[in-house]
């Protein structure tokens, strides 16, 4: 027989956990593909993993069935680490249903909280899930951070753009429970999330909807008023990627507890290798601060040495955390360069020689700048050669042509963007997650009782009947015992302790511990299972909390009638309609961002403060911005330190029916309240 107790004796399946984050408790969230990529995330050190669902996702190509998602969570919970489905899209109104419909499915499957973008799903008729606030809510102020906290959020993603400072005092400004989550790697989007309708202006492609066609990874001109250029065919809107590493321990100070990882289009390679990563630097700093622990359970063991500059990306930036910096942005180009390998020694017919201090293998990405652009080639053989000056000469037989690599010659400099003999130790085993646990082997009536407690309190025996009959070696029986009953091999536990605290030692055949041993194990398991509870739904303040505006532009992003009788309740009186919406046909801000082109290029009236000769004589004129046959207008709002990027929606996108994957009767919007 197998029965569960709480640490306090407590039947297990009476046990309550409180298991909404705690302001002790430290979180890693991890993006997924796949659930197959979400289950590496947790044995990497996720404590907590975001996966789209069928559809609603906002990340059109990263969908999963309702079936894949309910095992990930079975598997996450078992480590007491939490799964959160994305269903951050605005929805038309005859989308509504189906999503309430999926949100039912999500609760069924096990799902602990929903990232959510559109107000509409909060006036339907909900299953009592947690919702978090997703960056596309445009949360920047401590105004929009409270109101959000008070209308039945939980968890909020903060705007990426947030310094540690703006951060602080939004925590400043909320009520304890509720728990702020911060951007810590991966891609940026350079417009505020949610303050981007470029890509549906132009190509129909809402990227409040999750179909983004990245106009911000184009080459553009940038030219000022009379036609002069500043930059020419560079990608001016192109962001190089977010490391926060050197900042972890200030963004926990000012309040954050859940750091987020940007990729759910990512491969398995770069979700292993990124999680780990930050895995250990938040341990270490969990080390230094016995306050904060760790957010679910277990110690993670990484089995290669993580390395953010291994995997896909732009250069590396802290954004804006810390200071408005100059170097912020990815102009030559968006594509990933990788690390200095070294240069060109000898070139040859179908060969060149490189002198690097790396080893190089075959399936190597290498790459050099040619006139601005990044020329890309494979190593199909790499061989050693000899020893040079100041390294190794690598002989290399690329897949192209040698005459056909433009710009090709010696000296060139290399970079390596894939290292194949590193990705491929990927593919293999690359972690480890354990849960500690001590036994405790004792007498019962009728044999012996295996008690097995985790590290969270979680306890459950085994019985076993047998004749107790004394051992005439004891040191055998002892070792005897002591192997059989420490093999958890690959179970989701490893031993921290064995108890022997029998009135004697007792002769148990190998075969029949063994037994009790994964009976205790299989025990705890379903303990730990029926031991989680999912974090509890925040409830909305009654009456309803004021809104701090009145009025409502089209940057709301208001795409159906539930989501205008939400801000109704909350006070506001003039509702714009979304974007999507078709309403808005003549010129206005396609992206807003606090990324600066004038910033960049030292044409800021800011910067030229105090030098002498110059202030006053900088002003901030708008500027024009092209790219092919489409041309915007920037526009400088210096008090708020932001660029608006000003065009107008395509004739025969604004003529279209609004989006939406379900086509019914296009739904009328109307400006003002009926």
């Amino acid at each position: 027989m197998v029965r569960g107790v709480a640490k306090d004796g407590h039947d297990f399946f009476k046990k309550v956990i409180f298991m909404s984050l705690l302001p002790h408790q430290i979180e890693l969230l991890a993006p997924a593909k796949t659930a197959d990529i979400g289950r590496e995330a947790i044995l990497h050190g996720a404590d907590a993993v975001y996966i789209g669902g069928p559809s609603f996702g906002a990340r059109e190509h990263a969908a999963n069935s309702i079936e894949d998602i309910a095992a990930l969570c079975r598997f996450a919970h078992q480590y007491h680490a939490r799964i959160f489905v994305t269903l951050n899209t605005i929805l038309h109104d005859s989308e509504l249903e189906a999503a309430r419909h999926l949100i039912y499915q999500c609760y069924e499957a096990g799902v602990d909280a929903l990232i959510v973008q559109d107000m509409g799903l909060l006036e339907l008729d909900l299953p009592p899930i947690q919702l978090h606030a997703s960056t596309q809510c445009d949360i920047r102020h401590p105004e929009k951070a409270r109101f959000l906290a008070h209308s039945g959020f939980s968890q909020l993603v903060l705007a990426r753009e947030l310094s540690i400072q703006e951060v602080a005092k939004i925590r400043q400004a909320l009520p304890e429970p509720i728990t702020l989550e911060y951007f810590i790697h991966g891609a940026l989007c350079v417009a505020f999330s949610g303050q981007c309708n470029i890509s549906h202006a132009q190509t129909g492609r809402s990227a409040n909807r999750g179909d983004c066609s990245q106009a911000c990874r184009l080459p553009y001109t940038l030219t000022d008023e009379n036609g002069g250029v500043v930059a020419f065919e560079k990608h001016l809107l192109s962001m190089k990627d977010n490391n926060q590493t050197a900042n972890l321990e200030a963004l926990l100070l000012a309040g954050i507890r859940s750091f987020k990882i940007e990729g759910r289009y990512k491969e398995m390679a770069y979700v292993k290798n990124i999680t780990a990563h930050y895995r250990q630097q938040l341990d270490q700093i969990l080390e230094r601060h016995p306050e904060w622990s760790r957010a679910s359970s277990g110690h993670t063991e990484i089995l290669f040495t993580p390395n953010p500059d291994k995997t896909f990306h732009r250069g590396s930036t802290d954004y804006f955390a810390t200071a408005r910096k100059i170097d912020i942005g990815a102009f030559d180009s968006p594509k990933y360069v990788g690390l200095p390998l070294g240069h060109v020694v000898a070139v040859g017919q179908d060969w060149i020689e490189v002198e690097t201090q790396e080893t190089l293998s075959n399936g190597d990405g290498l790459n050099y700048t040619f006139k601005r652009e990044v020329v890309g080639v494979q190593a199909n053989q790499a061989k050693w050669q000899r020893a040079g000056e100041d390294g190794q000469i690598w002989r290399i037989w690329p897949n192209e042509q040698v005459s056909r690599l433009r710009g090709l010659k010696v000296g060139t400099l290399l970079s390596r963007n894939r290292d194949h003999a590193w990705e491929m130790a990927l593919t293999k085993s690359s972690a480890q997650r354990t849960i500690a646990v001590q036994a405790c082997l004792q007498d019962s009536a009728d044999g012996v009782v295996l008690s097995l407690q985790d590290e969270d309190g979680v306890t459950v025996t085994a019985n076993l009947i047998c004749d107790k009959v004394p051992a005439q070696q004891a040191d055998k029986a002892r070792q005897n015992l002591e192997d059989a009953l420490s093999r958890f091999g690959n179970t989701l536990f490893h031993l921290e302790q064995l108890t022997l605290a029998t009135s004697e030692l007792w002769f148990i055949p190998s075969s029949q511990l063994n037994k009790l041993r994964r009976q205790a194990i299989e025990a705890l398991v379903t303990a730990r299972l029926a031991a989680w509870q999912r974090p509890a739904l925040t409830p909305p303040t009654e009456p309803p909390f004021p809104y701090p505006e009145t009025s409502l532009s089209f940057l709301a992003n208001v795409y159906n009638e539930k989501a205008r009788a939400f801000y109704r309740r909350h006070g506001v009186e003039l509702i714009a309609a979304a974007y999507e919406a078709h309403e808005e046909p003549g010129e206005v801000s396609l992206m807003i961002t606090k990324h600066c082109l004038r910033f960049a290029y030292h044409l800021c009236p800011k910067q030229a403060k105090g030098v002498q000769g110059v202030m006053g004589q900088v002003r901030a004129d708008p500027m024009i911005l092209k790219s092919g046959n489409d041309t915007y207008t920037l526009k400088f709002e210096c008090r708020p330190c932001e660029m608006h990027v000003m065009g107008k929606m395509k004739s025969h996108i604004f003529k279209s029916p609004p989006p939406s994957v379900i086509p019914l009767q296009p739904v009328t919007f109307h400006r003002s309240p009926r």
